[in-house]
């Protein structure tokens, strides 16, 4: 070790303070452990808090609340075209993010965490290198690897070299609303903000390179929101690829491929690369501390999220698909609990997943396509919210909520919602799905009237024969 090199020794060490770190750390020092949380970034959060979750809903609350003023008018409320001043608009994203950094930091304070800023690297198997930190190495007892996942840049081309060429993370820091915006990738990102940008005054084309929008969800699930895209959109390039983009004076010219493409050379404001992330573990040393990795890059460990280092543990995007906050959250509870002792281990039945565009598409456990794949016995079940009182008091008239059920023992195995609110009705089925429920356990309980709610329960009563709002097959 070099002469006058500060070495800080601690239990355990976590590299990242994104969702999956910060909650490993706080459940780790609940449990007694000594807890060093190492962050990148100025504040704890990591790229979901600060750049991507949080504020992406913030925008799409807006964006929500400018097309709702807009739909009022079929209630007879006319509010006038909603004026946009994209600097208080900004503001109010960055006092948010604020607010909930800060709330981060005084829990880690009152818990004991330590927070250091600063890169981390593996220098052996119980040992970090810190880069531009208060300390130059961290001894451990374990580690944890919450390093999340970085954007897969277009055409190879690094976002650093580019000023109009964005990543969803960029996009988020510049005050101005691009008059017109190319976004390539339908994924969950780009169908998100596409909404966001579209409602808020953009000309967007959306270009995927698959031959649907949000490549392999339930079609039935995406038909109504795929409706709403193509009314809001300027373009919708299905089965496109993007051949060239080239920066210049000020706008970006980009060369298109497609079927329904009219002219192959186009120019935008800005483009806004979703095309994907990979995993951001190739920088940290991995090979210096024994650590495995797949062909894919991302970090291999067990159901006890512990990799092929024994004293090491992995949460989140390192590991792979899908890239979810939440999921890095509940790992990192697991990693945490495992180091400490206790009986834990990551064994879930289903992780929901929610693309927050308007309407709302959420769903858990197994859906159709998959399971007829797989070769499963099922019975699909549907409510329509054209026959929801709740739905129709909203507006709403194309959503759906959808069960797949295990034919021979009527137990849930999948659910689907489209439209408003389907972000927490979502949870219902993710903790039917966890308890082995069966339909009739979703249909036997009473849900409040009327509610968005309601719909779970008809879609089991569909399943079982006796649904009310709806005729019975």
């Amino acid at each position: 070790m070099v002469m006058g090199e500060q070495t800080l020794e601690t239990q355990v060490a976590i590299i990242g303070a994104g969702p999956g770190g910060y909650a490993a750390a706080f459940r780790a020092a609940d449990l007694g452990l000594e807890v060093t949380l190492i962050s990148a970034e100025e504040s704890l959060g990591g790229v979901c808090l600060l750049r991507g979750c949080i504020p992406v809903k913030v925008f799409t609350e807006i964006a929500e609340l400018v097309y709702d003023a807009r739909q009022a008018k079929r209630w007879g409320i006319d509010f006038g075209e909603p004026e946009l001043d994209a600097e208080s608009i900004w503001k109010h994203k960055d006092q948010v993010v604020s607010r909930l950094t800060k709330g981060l930091k005084t829990l880690a304070d009152k818990r004991g965490v330590q927070v250091i800023h600063g890169r981390a690297v593996f220098e052996g198997p119980q040992q970090l290198r810190l880069q531009d930190a208060e300390v130059d190495h961290v001894a451990f007892e374990h580690a944890i690897v919450a390093t999340g996942s970085l954007p897969n840049p277009l055409l190879g081309k690094s976002f650093k070299d580019h000023d109009l060429i964005l990543n969803t993370g960029q996009a988020l820091g510049q005050a101005k609303i691009p008059e017109r915006l190319l976004i390539a990738g339908a994924g969950h990102s780009g169908v998100e903000f596409a909404m966001i940008y579209a409602n808020l005054g953009s000309k967007v084309t959306l270009a995927e390179v698959k031959e649907e929008v949000l490549p392999g969800v339930d079609r039935e699930l995406v038909k109504p929101l795929e409706r709403r895209l193509q009314r809001l959109c300027e373009n919708v390039y299905l089965n496109t690829t993007i051949e060239a983009v080239q920066e210049d004076d000020g706008q970006v010219k980009v060369t298109l491929q497609g079927d329904s493409v009219e002219e192959d050379e186009q120019v935008y404001d800005r483009v806004l690369v979703a095309i994907g992330r990979t995993p951001n573990a190739e920088q940290i040393g991995l090979e210096e501390a024994d650590i495995e990795v797949d062909e894919q890059g991302f970090i291999v460990v067990d159901d006890e999220m512990r990799t092929s280092n024994q004293r090491v543990f992995a949460i989140g995007d390192v590991l792979g698909e899908p890239m979810y906050a939440h999921k890095a959250l509940h790992q990192g509870k697991v990693a945490a609990e495992v180091i400490s002792g206790e009986p834990a281990a990551y064994d879930v039945r289903c992780v929901p997943a929610v693309v927050y565009a308007t309407p709302q598409l959420a769903w858990c456990g197994l859906m159709e396509r998959e399971a007829k794949e797989q070769g499963r016995k099922i019975e699909v079940a549907r409510f329509p919210w054209r026959a929801s009182g709740r739905a129709l008091t909203q507006g709403v008239r194309r959503g759906l909520t959808k069960l797949v059920v295990d034919a021979d023992s009527g137990r849930l195995l999948g659910m689907g919602i489209v439209g408003t609110g389907a972000e927490d009705l979502i949870a219902e089925g993710a903790l039917a799905i966890e308890m082995g429920a069966l339909a009739e356990d979703v249909a036997l309980t009473m849900h409040p009237h009327p509610t968005l709610s309601e719909t779970e329960q008809e879609s089991a009563e569909a399943f079982l024969g006796m649904p009310t709002h709806i005729l019975s097959k």
